[in-house]
This record gives C-alpha cells, structure tokens and sequence, in this order.
C-alpha cells in the first residue's frame, strides 16, 4: 500500500523552495549590485559624517540629485530591507537614515572597511569569470577566467593598472582586518623575529600592521614590480620588487597571506621551497594565513570559506581553498617537517610551518 503524501506538507515545501529559487538564485546578485551603488554614491559615507538621522531629501541634496525622484528613495528602501540602512523617527510625522553595523563597514575610510573588497569583486572584469566557470568543470584545460578574458589575472592586472590598483585596494582591506585578528589572536608567532619577508605582500599594508606592532623587526615587502612601484613607503618596511617563483629575499621568518590559495599543489610547493631556502634552518619559519576547510573551530565561516572556494575556481587557474589534509601534503612535499595551526577570529587560520 502507497504511503499517503501530505499535500499541505509537500505545498509548504514547494513555496519555501520557489522562494529559495527567486531570491539566491534568480535574484542573488540584486543585493550586490545595490550596495555596490550605494558605495560609488558614497551614502554610507554622508550617512555617518551626520550625527543624526537625515532625510530623503537633505540625502538627495547631498548627492546632487532630485528630492522629487523615486529612484534613491527605492534604493534606500531596498537597503533597509537588507539591514544596510535603518529608518530612525526624525519628529512625529517624519522619519530619516542611519547607519548600521553593516553600512559603517561600507564606509570609504573606516578601519574595517570592506568597500574595496566590495568594487573589486564587482567589478566587470571579476564578474565576467562566474559566467563561463563550467570551462573549469569540463576539463579542457582552460580556465573561466581565460575562457572571459583571453589571458590570466596577473598577467590582466600588470597591463591595467586600473584593475591592478582595484586589486591591492582590496586586499589591504582585507590585509587589516586579518592582521589585526592575527596580532589580538596569536602576537607570539612574531616572538623573536627579528626580519620578516611578506611574500606576495601588495602595498605592504599588512607588513606596516605587524612592524608597527613588533616595532624591533624589519620588513621586506615582496611582490612583482608593477606593484611595489607604486606601494606607498612605510617606516620599518622595505618594498622589493621580484617573483617569487624566482627567489624569496632571505629573512627569519617568510609570511603568506592569501598568497598559496591562488595557486595549485605544484605552484605552492615550488613556492614554499623558495621560502625554506630563504629562512633559516635552525631557527627559520614560515607563517601562513590562510583558510582550512572543514576547520571546525572557524565552524561559523564555513560558507564564506567554501563561496571562496569557487572564487579561487573562478578566478585563478589552479588555485582552491584547502583541507588541513592538502595543507599537510604540500608541506610534506616542499621539505618541511612540522606544523601548528592557530585559530583566530576571522575565516583564516594561522599556519606556522618549520623546517
């Protein structure tokens, strides 16, 4: 005898799963595109240089435009929807904008902001690889991003400077909040140190973090010299042109952050090798900050971790977000004998990692 089907159960389901549908996946990249107008019109910026809330229309007067149109008062409507914004009663009969956590993390001179890491992501150049990532699934050997652009990341950013600053914008944003995790989290592992090399460093804003916290260390920042040309100077930090799949400059302690997971095991394990051979064997380390999937302790970023993954499918050849299980392998493989692993306060990890 068939099982009797709960049409009221299956009905809930159906619309729960309709909605699902509309709003991730018809509609998911609405949210984006929104926020993303909100920071090129700087409103989270206008919003938070007032003390108080303020109206639709001392916003549009701000931003130049027309009180009487409906199109900011529908993208402040949409954003409140969203937590980005909230409404605060002005007087009794009228009501004003406000910052949120949200929004003062889309603000353009904030500590934490995260507005660079925002226009990069959106940015047409990185948008146009989530089109074609089937051609990293199909196995031809081409990547989503060459598939949308003819050529790889690196390669389009030293010829576009432009996308190029985009770039190390956002990943000094994303260098503050992880060092500053890093320094609250686990200060020791620069215990002793006396220079340090950031491979891969950008403009050197996370090696200027660590000095300024360890005032006794020196720091060479390491990157491809289009980059460091233009890095801005900073006291204890030395910028160094070169590749790293060259030579590392030698150092106590060689430091990578977000720099292993853009490329695969061959290109990581050449590049840790160079590492070893520019720190010392007796007392020499290498510090990694980098996520782990399946990390239980950082169980509350599993998704932003895993969403980076398919970014890396996305927008890198061979590059993939990695278990401790791949950790370890390409550790082993580049000559290293132990390992330790810190957690901290964000979706990376602290691998400290010795000859």
């Amino acid at each position: 005898m068939a099982p009797e089907i709960n049409r009221e159960k299956l009905s809930s389901e159906e619309a729960a799963a309709v909605k699902e549908i509309w709003m991730r996946y018809v509609l998911g990249f609405t949210p984006m595109a929104v926020v993303k107008c909100a920071i090129e019109l700087q409103i989270p910026d206008i919003l938070q240089k007032h003390e108080t809330p303020i109206t639709l229309s001392e916003l549009a007067s701000e931003l130049g435009c027309s009180c009487s149109s409906s199109s900011l008062y529908r993208i402040m409507r949409f954003l409140i929807q969203y937590n980005i914004f909230q409404e605060k009663p002005i007087s009794e009969t009228s009501v004003g904008y406000s910052q949120t956590p949200l929004s003062r993390l889309l603000t353009r001179d904030a500590n934490h902001s995260m507005a660079d890491l925002v226009l990069l992501e959106t940015s047409p150049i990185m948008l146009a690889p989530w089109q074609k990532l089937s051609a990293s699934v199909l196995g031809n050997g081409e990547s989503a991003f060459r598939a949308a652009h003819g050529d790889d990341l690196w390669k389009l950013a030293a010829g576009n400077p432009g996308h190029s600053k985009l770039i190390e914008d956002a990943m000094a944003c994303d260098a503050r909040m992880a060092v500053e995790a890093v320094i609250e989290g686990c200060p020791e592992v620069f215990e002793g140190l006396k220079t340090v090399v950031d491979v891969g460093g950008g403009d050197g804003t996370a090696l200027k973090m660590i000095v300024e916290g360890s005032p006794w260390m020196k720091g060479i920042n390491f990157d491809l010299p289009h980059v460091v040309s233009v890095a801005p100077l900073w006291n204890g930090v030395e910028h160094v042109g070169g590749d790293m799949f060259d030579h590392i400059p030698k150092a106590d302690a060689a430091y990578l952050m977000k720099v292993l997971h853009d490329w695969g095991d061959e290109e990581c394990i050449d590049i840790l090798r160079k590492c070893r051979n520019a720190i010392s064997k007796d007392t020499g380390k290498v510090i990694i900050v980098e996520a782990v999937v399946g990390c239980e302790e950082n169980h509350e970023f599993k998704d932003v971790v895993l969403m980076l993954d398919m970014v890396m499918m996305a927008h890198t050849s061979t590059g993939k977000e990695r278990t401790l299980k791949e950790w370890s392998y390409v550790f082993n493989e580049a000559g290293f004998t132990r390992y330790t692993i810190k957690h901290i306060k964000t979706y990376q990890s602290v691998i400290e990692v010795y000859p």
